[in-house]
């Protein structure tokens, strides 16, 4: 299997110009791609394939206007084109939206190195047109998959995909249910829960200084503006800087404990974890729970559980999303269909009394081992 590992990359100024370099080709020639198809389907109907798009801009390199376009390697615009074509095949499957251009403000900086080019000695690894690039840590000399190189607003990273045998581990007898939702991120039919990292001080804290800081460049834009244009300052850029680095530390505290709980559940050994299928479309309708349900990560979360499981050799399952997992009774089977979400606690005709979540888990736990 193939498994991704992300570094940190420590550039010199001299570097950091050129990785900037790097990410601003990538995205023009996204959207250099983008608007040619668009223009051709517009005249024609047809789309372009990837081959045609990258022979027309190897041309397109001939015109003095455009020599720009070899400072950087050819892989990064070739790639480029192949993301979006890849894209629109998507679209057309169904599988995601309709491909829009990128911002400069707005979109991931981001870049394709050649996974052949990509050479490694040491902490230092090669990129093409920026040279030799300390990391932070050693990275396996094995054979890479889809390397990138990323901006989080703050540090470079090298993500790429390493191909690991999976892990052989005597695993027990144990169906493992699990529940997730919003008043804590998981409950495990063994009993074990994990908490919902939103709700502690440290989260909170973080994100009341965010909206302390919203609040100020919001004022500041309205001091400054100019008719029905807005003006940026250094002040607003600095505090700009700031909500940025806070999204940053948010995102990578919601990571790291995704990352933390997963591993813990997958250590227990099961010989199988069931999960319901998560319907986050339709949960993120619920105006009251939507910005919850939104900082739970769940999708993430189930993500990462159907890797590990796939890792260490555990059967994943995944329950119907009409399976009554919350509504049927743990002990006698009884189906309770007038439960309400306010009803944390399942209370059964037969007498038996336990916390919603873990009935629901428990549930799982047994799904099509049971009638």
């Amino acid at each position: 299997m193939i498994l991704a590992k992300r570094v940190r990359l420590r550039p010199t100024k001299e570097q950091e110009t050129q990785l900037w370099k790097s990410v601003g080709t990538a995205r023009w020639a996204y959207n250099w791609a983008l608007s040619k198809q668009k223009e051709t389907y517009k005249n024609s109907g047809k789309f372009i394939s990837d081959g045609l798009l990258r022979k027309e801009l190897t041309g397109l390199k001939q015109i003095d206007e455009f020599s720009w376009l070899y400072e950087v390697s050819n892989n990064i615009t070739k790639q480029a084109i192949k993301d979006l074509c890849h894209a629109y095949e998507k679209f057309f499957k169904g599988l995601a939206g309709q491909p829009r251009f990128k911002s400069k403000r707005k979109s991931k900086p981001s870049f394709y190195n050649d996974n052949v080019k990509l050479k490694v000695k040491g902490k230092k690894v090669l990129i093409e047109k920026v040279g030799w690039v300390v990391v932070s840590e050693y990275i396996p000399d094995k054979k890479y998959y889809n390397p990138r190189i990323s901006n989080d607003g703050k540090y470079w990273y090298l993500s790429v995909g390493i191909e690991e045998s999976k892990s052989i581990v005597e695993l027990t007898d144990i169906s493992l249910g699990i529940d997730v939702g919003v008043k804590e991120l998981a409950v495990c039919s063994d009993g074990t829960r994990k908490k919902n990292i939103n709700k502690t001080r440290t989260v909170r804290r973080a994100e009341k200084r965010l909206r302390r800081f919203q609040r100020q460049v919001s004022r500041k834009y309205e001091m400054n503006k100019e008719g029905n244009r807005f003006v940026k300052t250094s002040n607003i850029l600095r505090i700009e800087k700031k909500i940025q680095n806070l999204y940053r530390r948010l995102t990578n505290i919601r990571l790291n404990h995704l990352h933390q709980s997963t591993s813990e559940i997958v250590k227990t050994k099961p010989y199988r974890i069931v999960m319901e299928v998560i319907n986050i479309k339709g949960m993120m309708k619920n105006k009251h729970l939507s910005k919850a349900i939104a900082k739970q990560c769940l999708y993430k979360f189930k993500r990462q559980i159907q890797y590990k499981c796939e890792k260490y050799g555990i059967e994943f399952v995944e329950a119907d999303q009409w399976y009554p997992s919350s509504k049927t009774c743990s002990s006698c089977r009884n189906k309770k269909n007038d439960l309400k979400l306010s009803d944390r606690l399942y209370k059964c005709e037969c007498g038996h009394e336990i916390d919603r979540d873990l009935n629901a888990a428990i549930n799982l736990s047994r799904y099509k081992l049971v009638n």
